[in-house]
């Protein structure tokens, strides 16, 4: 095997977000862009992980535009570097969670995902590529920091002559020394869930209630395959469970994001035809949705709902117990409610999984979720889109033993025992960055002064305001500038943040929440509830005259 040293030069910008480096597939297809960012990947593998020479890497994708190129990038360079063995999925799709569970299983040194998540894919949309450690959880900010300036002085990266690998055929490889494991990116991920959740008693379930429908929806993303592997070959559903399971490049020309805008077409079926229960997952597999029917399940209910039934329907904490819950700052408060009335310690962390990833290490952290539609467990270190899915499976039917019970009666249930967080989410997509950094400075000035507190708007009290600050309990890392949180006296929150997901311009995503033990008031409709919290945020926040926009993008 030769190898050649090629000449380079930095590219601005590959600066990893918390989700990896994100952009335009015409920007990853300039020459020299991949490799280069690919070469930082390797160089900056901790040597307490063993480094890049000798190391076993798990590769895998959610079959977006572009996917093919990066994983022969990948085979010359890590060939060149020294690496022993990949280990990657048939045609290099395997899910985000499936990476993870993959790293952990085989003691692999890392991960490199090529996704850029819930973003469209197709030639004139979205790449990304990340970084996994060897707990399965995405690079720390020490790592990705070590990437972004090796990115910035990089001058040269090597590249191994080895032949074109055939990632369509199962077996393996070789790469000069290198060897490359292409497997079935399924069946262990489906293992895995099988050792999680009780499917003799699912299926069960499903066969003594013939006329309880299920539809889950792949979104032309990932899952589709494994979506299908659970419900149809293991669970015995009809081919009408599923739909939109074939993996496409560009997602069927579909934004591949779990929420009620663009799951509309899932959200529709149930209603009119009838399911009890639909969910979605994301173009890489570890975002969901949960709804049924007349009910939309929030991720911040979803996750405390889950908490709740933990102990009493999934095998995996009956035996393993729940040490602690965590949950994003965005995300309500109703995680804390369930923590607080069953005696654990609740844990409030930034955006980004992998500062769950640091509780769960430490054994402080068994259950987590954020409000973006990300639900996951300490099983292993991603959110898991299928994971929560087959948890509200097996809540389903639990509570179905006793009882006819929808998704709808779980909710008020549980608003009956917890009360009630009335929780949106307003997102602003590409938003011009000047003005939303500009509407962000003002509001960290007034920070600064505090002279909101005490003041009274639309009927709420400030009592609070701050850019939430993370101190971690494990590591004793500090993070800065989370969110601005404006936290009235009656509990309820406006946090505004700018979000590190997208390829290009701004996203700002707007949160309100407000809280009601009341009986009277859990049936009422999110947005009505909302209202007058909203119009306070929208005028604390200035956001229309910074950024132009009348209407959010989306609703959730």
């Amino acid at each position: 095997m030769s190898v050649s040293v090629v000449a380079t030069t930095p590219f601005e910008g590959q600066k990893p977000g918390t989700s990896g480096l994100r952009k335009r597939v015409k920007i990853f297809q300039q020459q020299h862009y991949t490799e280069n960012f690919i070469q930082a990947i390797l160089s900056s593998i901790p040597e307490a992980e063993g480094g890049a020479e000798g190391a076993t890497l798990v590769v895998g994708g959610d079959g977006r535009y572009y996917l093919d190129e990066v994983l022969q990038i990948i085979v010359k360079i890590a060939a060149a570097a020294g690496v022993s063995r990949l280990i990657v999925g048939k045609d290099g799709i395997v899910s985000t969670p499936a990476v993870s569970n993959l790293i952990r299983k085989y003691k692999a040194t890392g991960g490199i995902l090529l996704t850029a998540s819930h973003n469209p894919g197709g030639p004139d949309n979205d790449f990304g590529i990340k970084y996994n450690m060897s707990n399965g959880g995405p690079a720390p900010e020490n790592v990705t920091d070590r990437i972004y300036e090796i990115t910035k002085t990089i001058t040269e990266y090597k590249v191994a002559d080895v032949p074109k690998i055939d990632f369509s055929q199962l077996g393996s490889h070789k790469a000069g020394a290198m060897v490359v494991d292409v497997i079935d990116g399924v069946t262990d991920y489906v293992d895995m869930l099988k050792s999680i959740f009780d499917f003799d008693t699912i299926k069960q379930f499903f066969a003594t209630n013939p006329q309880f429908k299920v539809l889950f929806d792949g979104m032309n993303g990932v899952t589709g395959p494994y979506g299908r592997r659970v419900f149809i070959e293991e669970l015995g559903l009809d081919e009408s469970s599923v739909m939109r399971s074939t993996p496409l490049p560009d997602f069927g020309g579909e934004h591949p994001d779990p929420n009620l805008t663009y799951a509309s077409d899932l959200v529709e079926r149930v209603n009119k035809e009838g399911y009890d229960f639909g969910a979605a997952s994301d173009g890489d597999g570890d975002r969901n949705m949960i709804i049924g029917k007349g009910a939309f399940v929030t991720p911040s209910d979803s996750v405390a709902i889950i908490a709740h039934y933990a102990r009493e329907c999934i095998p995996y904490f009956q035996k393993n117990g729940v040490h602690g819950l965590a949950r994003s700052m965005p995300t309500s408060l109703a995680l804390d409610r369930v923590a607080e009335k069953q005696g654990l310690v609740a844990y409030e962390v930034p955006t980004g999984w992998k500062f769950f990833g640091n509780l769960m290490d430490a054994q402080k952290c068994s259950i987590c979720g954020e409000e973006s539609f990300g639900t996951g467990s300490d099983h292993i270190r991603e959110k898991d889109g299928v994971w929560a899915i087959m948890a509200w499976i097996s809540i389903l039917a639990h509570v179905n033993k006793e009882k006819p019970t929808s998704v709808h009666d779980i909710l008020q249930k549980h608003y009956q025992i917890y009360g009630r967080n009335f929780f949106s989410r307003y997102d602003y997509e590409d938003v011009e960055s000047q003005g939303a950094d500009e509407m962000v400075a003002r509001l960290r000035k007034l920070i600064d002064t505090q002279e909101w507190v005490g003041q009274t708007f639309g009927g709420f009290t400030v009592k609070t305001m701050d850019d939430f600050t993370y101190n971690d309990p494990i590591d004793g890392s500090v993070s800065k500038k989370q969110g601005i949180r404006i936290i009235f006296e009656d509990t309820s929150r406006i946090v505004i943040r700018l979000s590190g997901t997208g390829s290009q311009g701004a996203t700002v995503r707007l949160y309100v929440e407000k809280y009601s033990d009341n009986p009277a008031e859990y049936p009422a409709d999110t947005q009505e509830a909302l209202k007058p919290l909203i119009d306070v945020a929208l005028q604390l926040s200035q956001l229309e005259q910074f950024t132009g926009r009348k209407t959010p993008t989306v609703i959730t």
